[in-house]
């Protein structure tokens, strides 16, 4: 079975949106990266760090759901990553109230041993010379390095976003971030800008209106399933990105066809996280559950000509 090594953070959040708000709950990529990840049963690795703060609840129950936290640094002299943030009405759209960096701020990620032959690698939000670092650090190139970014570091650190993407073979991004990227409008011709800046795989998030997958020339579209309730869309990117890397590693097919499928997964994973604050609706989740609502996605998108 293949191994996927999620690199990214173990956080604290704490939550405003119109349904209500939170203290500080679980949070960070990384989390809900192995969280999605889990569904599939693969041998998944985190590597982040947290502060004395932080409650071994946490770290059982992931390993609870067999995900392994042997590169989860515990720095006893610090605290936890912690952001708050207020989502707008829309839930489109937030305010970043507090970010503390905390113990992130000199994090020097290690990969542990058993993890440096991991087939796929999932890079997720992180400084840009911090995801090649760990690039540096595995004993073989993975089968997929796949890159996870947002605007913050293409305002402060392009040249190094450039760099590492030539190391890469996807990049997930959202629609605002890919123009940024690109200084196109159309995702089209911004798909076709970042190809040339290394990866052959492009992946741009739509949030409420779905994810298109493009690779030299081909097209997908995968649509987000409407739901009467949103209560939190703060883990859902990243819970895409593990059901996404998380089916790759599971099926050990990473061609454009069988990527059109980890897509859909990413999606409909998604479509859980934002059901509840947090990471409650990923822990809770069952494999029956999962099930179910992909016959719902292959229903909302069926039809005949």
């Amino acid at each position: 079975m293949n191994k996927l090594l999620a690199v990214g953070t173990v956080a604290f959040d704490a939550i405003e949106t119109p349904f209500g708000k939170t203290d500080k709950i679980l949070g960070g990529s990384g989390t809900y990266v192995a969280l999605a990840a889990s569904q599939f049963g693969v041998e998944t690795g985190v590597v982040s760090v947290v502060g004395a703060d932080f409650p071994a609840s946490y770290l059982e129950m992931m390993h609870a759901k067999g995900i392994n936290t042997d590169g989860i640094e515990i720095d006893k002299n610090g605290k936890t990553f912690f952001w708050s943030g207020k989502y707008h009405n829309d839930m489109n759209s937030r305010d970043s109230l507090i970010t503390e960096l905390n113990v992130l701020e000199t994090f020097t990620p290690v990969v542990p041993d058993n993890f440096k032959d991991a087939d796929i690698l999932m890079l997720g939000n992180l400084h840009p010379l911090t995801q090649a670092s760990v690039i540096d650090q595995m004993a073989k190139k993975p089968k997929l390095i796949v890159l996870d970014t947002m605007n913050f570091w293409m305002d402060i650190a392009l040249e190094d976003l450039h760099t590492v993407l030539k190391r890469v073979d996807v990049i997930t991004i959202n629609d605002e971030e890919a123009r940024q990227l690109t200084g196109e409008y159309s995702l089209v011709n911004a798909a076709k800008k970042i190809h040339t800046m290394g990866p052959k795989y492009v992946v741009i998030k739509k949030g409420e209106h779905g994810a298109l997958l493009f690779n030299e020339g081909k097209m997908f579209f995968a649509p987000a399933l409407p739901l009467a309730e949103v209560f939190d869309p703060t883990g859902a990117g990243d819970t895409f990105a593990g059901g996404f890397c998380g089916y790759l590693a599971k099926t050990e097919d990473i061609s454009f066809e069988n990527m059109k499928n980890a897509v859909i997964y990413g999606s409909n994973l998604a479509s859980f996280c934002v059901e509840k604050f947090g990471t409650e609706r990923m822990e809770s989740l069952t494999a029956d559950e999962v099930k179910k609502r992909l016959y719902g996605f292959k229903a909302l998108t069926q039809f005949q000509i």
